[in-house]
C-alpha cells in the first residue's frame, strides 16, 4: 500500500475490489445528510420570507447574509457596458473566444420539429418551442464565475429564449463582480440583479416587484442555491439538482503522476464539499499520484480548501483492471470523469453514466470549464444516471400538434369507443362515436 510519508488524507484509502460495505456506500452517497436538514430548513424560511416579503425581503438578505446595502437590486445595463469596457484585454479576449465556442456547440444542437403520419388523415407533430423568460445564477462568495454567466446564458440565446435574467450576489460595491457584468455583457443578458443565494432562486420561481417570474432557473450554487432550487422545482423548471463539483479520474502507468495530481487539485479547490475519486490501475501508480498531490498541497493558494475536501470527502483507490474501474464509475455517476490512459476510447464507450467524459491526459478538465464549448453545468450527485448536462433542449419545451381528417375520424371511432368504454369513461366514447360512420 501506499507508504506513511507519502500518505495524503483522503476519506478513504485502499483497494477498490476490497471497500468495506461503508466505505463503498459512503463514497457512492454525496448527499450533505450531516447538515441536510438545517439547510433544508434554512432554505425553506429564506423562501417563504421572499415569497412574502417581495423586495424588501431581498434587500434584508443582502444586509444579514452578504453584509451590502443595496439601494437597488437591479443592476443598470451600462455598468455591464462599463464593465466589458474595463476588463483586461487579455481576460477579454479569452472570454470572447469561450463564448464564440459554446455558442458553435450549442447551435449544432439545436433540435428539429419532427412529423408523422401514422395513418392517412392523421398528423403528428412535434415543435420545439423556446421558453419566454429564463433565469440564469451565477454563484459569488469565494470566488467570481463569469464562466457560468457564458455557460447559461449563451445557450439559452441560441435556442431563442425572449428574455434573459441573471441573478448574482453583490459584492462590497453593491453590485456583482465586473467579471460577471463583463460577462453578461458578451452574452447579450437582457437584465442583471445583484441578487443571491436561496433568496435570488425563490425571486426568480415566484417574482417580485422588480425581479419578474421565470419559466426556468438554471445555474450552479451552494448548498443552499441548490436546495432552494429543488423547493421551487414544483413552480418553477430547473435544470437539474446540484452540489458541489466532481470528479474520477481512472489513471493507468502510462499516465504521468503530475497530470493526476493536478487535475485532482484543481477540483478540489472549488468547495471543501468537493468530491475528488481516483481510482489507479497498480500500486505504484497509486504510491506515484499520492506522492505528487502530497508534496503539492502545501503550496496551493486554496490549501485549506483542498485539505478539507480530500479528508471529508476524497478517495485514493487501486483497481485490478480499467473494466473494474469503469464499473466502479458507472456506479458512480460523477460530475467529471477522466480517463487517464493509454487507450481511453474503448474505457469511454463503456461509460454509460457521467456528465461529461474527458479522454486522455491532455483532455485535461480545466478545459472543459471553460473552452472547449461543451457546457459546465452537469449532474452531480450521482445524478448523472438520469439527467445530462446543460444544453440548448434546456431552454425549450415540445409542443404536440395533432390533426385528424374527416375519413380518419370514422375509421378511429370505434376502436376509441370500444377502449373508452373498457376504462368505464362513456363521454369520450360518445365524443368518438359522434364521426363513427361517416
Amino acid at each position: 500500500m501506499i507508504e506513511p510519508t507519502a500518505m495524503v488524507d483522503f476519506r478513504v484509502v485502499g483497494s477498490l475490489p476490497a471497500l468495506s460495505p461503508c466505505d463503498r456506500a459512503s463514497l457512492l452517497d454525496r448527499s450533505m445528510s450531516a447538515n441536510g436538514a438545517e439547510i433544508r430548513e434554512t432554505t425553506r424560511r429564506i423562501v417563504d420570507r421572499v415569497c412574502r416579503d417581495g423586495d424588501a425581503a431581498l434587500i434584508a438578505l443582502a444586509a444579514e447574509l452578504d453584509g451590502v446595502s443595496l439601494a437597488s437590486l437591479e443592476v443598470p445595463r451600462e455598468k455591464c457596458s462599463e464593465a466589458l469596457a474595463d476588463l483586461p484585454a487579455a481576460l477579454r479576449r479569452a472570454m470572447v473566444r469561450a463564448a464564440g465556442k459554446i455558442e458553435m456547440v450549442h447551435r449544432a444542437g439545436l433540435p428539429r420539429g419532427v412529423e408523422t403520419v401514422p395513418e392517412v388523415g392523421i398528423r403528428v407533430v412535434r415543435r420545439p418551442d423556446p421558453l419566454r423568460r429564463v433565469g440564469v445564477y451565477a454563484p459569488g462568495g469565494r470566488a467570481a464565475y463569469p464562466s457560468s454567466v457564458l455557460m447559461g446564458a449563451i445557450p439559452a440565446r441560441v435556442a431563442g429564449v425572449d428574455e434573459v435574467i441573471l441573478c448574482s450576489p453583490p459584492d462590497s460595491t453593491g453590485l456583482p463582480a465586473q467579471s460577471v457584468l463583463a460577462a453578461a455583457a458578451i452574452a447579450g443578458v437582457d437584465r442583471v440583479f445583484a441578487v443571491g443565494g436561496a433568496g435570488a432562486i425563490a425571486a426568480l420561481a415566484y417574482g417580485t416587484a422588480t425581479i419578474p417570474r421565470v419559466d426556468r432557473i438554471i445555474g450552479p450554487g451552494n448548498a443552499w442555491v441548490a436546495e432552494a432550487k429543488l423547493q421551487v422545482s414544483a413552480v418553477t423548471g430547473i435544470d437539474s439538482p446540484a452540489g458541489p463539483s466532481e470528479l474520477l479520474v481512472i489513471a493507468d502507468h502510462t499516465v504521468s503522476a503530475r497530470v493526476v495530481a493536478l487535475e485532482a487539485l484543481a477540483q478540489a479547490e472549488h468547495d471543501p464539499m468537493a468530491t475528488v475519486v481516483i481510482i489507479a490501475l497498480g500500486e505504484s501508480v497509486t504510491t506515484a499520484i499520492a506522492a505528487e498531490i502530497a508534496q503539492r498541497i502545501p503550496s496551493q493558494p486554496r490549501e485549506s480548501i483542498i485539505s478539507a475536501a480530500l479528508r471529508d470527502r476524497g478517495a485514493l483507490l487501486t483497481a485490478d483492471s480499467l473494466r473494474q474501474a469503469i464499473e466502479f464509475a458507472n456506479d458512480f455517476a460523477p460530475e467529471h470523469l477522466l480517463l487517464a490512459c493509454a487507450d481511453p476510447a474503448p474505457i469511454a464507450a463503456l461509460s454509460r453514466n457521467a456528465g461529461t467524459v474527458f479522454i486522455g491526459e491532455t483532455s485535461s478538465v480545466t478545459y472543459g470549464d471553460y473552452l472547449t464549448g461543451a457546457n459546465h453545468v452537469l449532474p452531480t450527485g450521482a445524478l448523472a444516471r438520469s439527467y445530462s448536462g446543460l444544453s440548448v433542449l434546456d431552454f425549450m419545451r415540445w409542443t404536440t400538434v395533432q390533426s385528424v381528417d374527416r375519413s380518419a375520424a370514422a375509421r378511429l371511432a370505434d376502436d376509441v369507443s370500444i377502449l373508452a368504454r373498457a376504462e368505464g369513461l362513456p363521454a369520450h366514447a360518445a365524443a368518438a362515436e359522434m364521426w363513427g360512420g361517416q
